[in-house]
């Protein structure tokens, strides 16, 4: 038994295709592949992509922001500050002292470390205790740098 084919219209004729295999009792796939034997393609040529707006976004966002990240990475490889280490830890020796009615971190400096020029001192006893102000109410605990 023969299967005779119709010529149709493009979306008709794979339906034609498929319903005169059926009665035939053949395979559909095969009866595509036949018409594709032929030489008749029946699809239309597709056009150009289109992308949609998420689509763009995506393809064009992604590696400007990757790009954007190396960019900045690489500016802060080279505007970093370098620290600098002499490989031996200088270390202060520290005295806690417990503040007075009437002290000062000048008479505190004067008093703990007089060798030293008391503005480094006071300015040592700041850094140390994280001080912002000079004034300290009484009864605080603050590291003071002795001699050492």
């Amino acid at each position: 038994m023969s299967v005779q084919f119709a010529a149709a219209p493009s979306s008709m004729g794979s339906i034609r295709l498929a319903s005169a295999a059926r009665r035939s009792g053949a395979n559909p796939a095969a009866a595509r592949t036949t018409e594709s034997r032929s030489g008749k393609s029946r699809t239309a040529p597709q056009g150009p992509l289109k992308l949609t707006r998420r689509g763009r976004l995506l393809l064009i966002g992604a590696p400007v922001m990757l790009g954007g990240a190396a960019l900045l990475t690489f500016i802060g490889f080279f505007t970093a500050p370098a620290l600098a280490s002499s490989g031996v830890a200088e270390v202060t020796r520290t005295q806690q002292v417990s503040v007075h009615t009437g002290d000062s971190l000048w008479s505190l400096a004067g008093e703990y470390a007089p060798e030293r020029d008391p503005r480094a001192v006071v300015a040592d006893i700041m850094e140390l205790n994280n001080l912002s102000d000079a004034v300290v109410p009484a009864g605080v605990q603050l590291y003071i740098p002795v001699a050492g």
